[in-house]
């Protein structure tokens, strides 16, 4: 894991600065890395920007948490009930399907008008953002195990909840474990986009906020600390996956 995230930001570190070169940004308005550490512990006021960035960071990760739980929770319960019943996932997949069509960005004004500015309205835009593709995945999962099996727990004299327990429910890990990959930076995007739009609060108006009073620095700070946490969460994930996936008995992930 370690070596894996260093390499990931290696090659972020690399891409930032080439793209600055490419696109020959003005240093007045393309900070580097070197920079963003200038902000964060050499200028006279480091400390406070420190405070100031980690705070919002704070408010960014506690918005994620909320959208990404409600997200894989919703995910995983409509998942086991289309797993149980084709009458309900016909019922509910053409709105799964209108939700994921709908831009967030189109919906957001509905949303924060029903639900106000506060923490409801985080936990409706995130999961919306996480719900479907972790839907997708799961429920792929689910019927990945080939029908064979499903019948060996039928002539035992097993239910659908046993097929799912015993056959189902392991053969759905590798996508599971998808799913949540795709979901932490999804669930980050989200309380980006809803920080800015709604509540006023987290990374995702400090940016808006920065970019109006002309403080670059502190702009690329932001998007830097962000990019850092969201490929370390991302790299916790691939290894509670490779753990969990050899406990039960699959491949090793490539």
């Amino acid at each position: 894991m370690i070596l894996n995230t260093l390499v990931s930001f290696a090659v972020v570190a690399v891409l930032w600065f080439v793209a600055l070169w490419a696109f020959n940004v003005k240093p007045f308005i393309g900070k580097n890395p070197f920079d963003v550490y200038k902000f964060m512990f050499e200028v006279p006021a480091a400390s406070e920007n420190r405070d100031m960035v980690m705070t919002a960071l704070g408010q960014t990760m506690i918005d994620a948490s909320i959208g990404f739980v409600v997200g894989m929770f919703l995910a995983t319960l409509i998942s086991l009930l289309f797993s149980l019943s084709k009458g309900i996932e016909q019922a509910l997949m053409p709105i799964a399907m209108l939700l994921r069509s709908v831009p967030l960005i189109a919906m957001a004004p509905i949303i924060i008008l029903i639900f106000g500015r506060e923490q409801m309205s985080v936990a409706v835009m995130g999961a919306i953002v996480v719900l479907f593709p972790a839907l997708v995945n799961i429920v792929f999962g689910l019927r990945s195990a080939p029908p064979a099996m499903f019948d060996l727990v039928n002539v035992y004299g097993g239910n659908k909840l046993d097929a799912l327990r015993t056959v189902a429910f392991p053969s759905s890990l590798p996508s599971f474990f998808a799913a949540l990959k795709i979901s932490v930076p999804g669930a980050i995007t989200g309380a980006l986009l809803v920080e800015w739009l709604a509540t006023g609060q987290g990374i995702g108006y400090a940016i808006v906020s920065a970019i109006g009073r002309a403080r670059p620095s502190e702009v690329w700070t932001y998007v830097a600390l962000i990019t850092i946490v969201s490929i370390v969460l991302y790299n916790i994930v691939a290894l509670l996956e490779d753990s969990v996936l050899a406990k039960y008995g699959h491949a090793a992930r490539k």
